[in-house]
């Protein structure tokens, strides 16, 4: 299968990681902010093309799939102008920064009927899985999590500490990881939810700390405590408690309540989230089927968001 990735930054990385442990897979070409950028990335990685200009890309010969792991704000377009080519595409999270465009790029993957998946990591990471499947071996039932996701990020820099071209949100983004992550694990969509933020930073324009509550209508809740102002131990740490025990996870590593070690290593083929997630997506191409965390399956924590960002904005007048 030939694979162009847009994005040279930390988690395109990482996505080029992840597809050379996945068989059968041939990046063929990489997409960055410009010619120069790409070729800096494409040639340590042996990959035959470089382009600052994601068109050139998706018309070369034999190109099956994309996956976006471009800024945030490009992502809707570029996910819109990869169907439209034809193309299968995975969209990092998120998929867009609006219910508006999600809901476009729903209806776009439905009137071309290729494969659109968003980047939702945590349904792939083996810590999260372990949970899931007991929850549909009927064996747990989440009556509360309880999320913590802290980064320090007073500049804008990406995850390497390099400068970024673009904002990041913790509402659009961050939330939308335990957002979605929440309605997986309880099998229902927050039927209410609310949301606090603190101040704007002065240059970013975003609320730095931010807390969210919600709830599904079976009486499961979430409480997610967000913040760029945190200056360590930074990631995100689930709290997970349910009828029949509490467990924490913190990545790829799951603790029972005891803070006796749970092995998830035998869960899935690999440790890598976005490994698995990578797989998944190929998978769904191969197979001629949905993927998990389709853009469709996804949507509804999408409408969370914006239930989300309407609460906030009234706040504000």
């Amino acid at each position: 299968m030939r694979v162009c990735l847009a994005g040279t930054g930390a988690f395109g990385v990482k996505h080029l990681e992840a597809m050379a442990n996945i068989p059968g897979i041939e990046v063929i070409s990489l997409v960055g902010s410009s010619a120069e950028s790409a070729r800096e990335v494409a040639q340590p990685w042996k990959i035959p093309h470089w382009t600052g200009n994601l068109a050139e890309s998706l018309a070369l010969p034999g190109l099956d799939a994309v996956v976006l792991s471009t800024p945030t704000q490009m992502h809707a377009a570029q996910g819109e102008q990869c169907m439209l080519a034809g193309k299968h595409v995975m969209i990092e999270i998120p998929r867009a920064d609006s219910l508006a465009d999600s809901e476009r790029l729903v209806r776009v993957q439905r009137e071309t009927g290729v494969i659109a998946m968003a980047g939702h990591t945590r349904r792939f990471n083996p810590s999260h899985q372990w949970i899931h499947k007991r929850i549909l071996a009927g064996e747990l039932k989440v009556l509360q999590m309880d999320v913590q996701t802290y980064f320090f990020r007073r500049t804008n820099t990406n995850a390497l500490g390099k400068p970024r071209s673009w904002t990041d949100h913790l509402l659009w983004h961050h939330a939308c990881h335990t957002v979605d992550l929440f309605a997986y694990q309880t099998g229902q969509p927050a039927s209410a939810a609310f949301a606090l933020q603190g101040p704007k930073h002065p240059t970013l324009g975003i609320a730095m700390d931010m807390c969210i509550g919600l709830k599904t209508a079976g009486g499961a809740i979430c409480t997610l405590s967000l913040s760029f102002n945190n200056e360590g131990p930074l990631g995100t740490f689930f709290r997970y408690i349910c009828d029949n025990g509490t467990y924490i996870a913190r990545y790829d590593e799951l603790l029972n309540g005891k803070n006796e070690t749970i092995d998830v290593s035998k869960v899935d083929v690999s440790m890598n989230g976005i490994e698995l997630q990578d797989r998944e997506f190929f998978a769904a191409i191969r197979e001629k089927r949905e993927p998990n965390a389709s853009l469709a399956q996804c949507l509804p924590a999408m409408q969370t968001l914006d239930r989300l960002e309407q609460q906030l904005t009234a706040a504000a007048v």
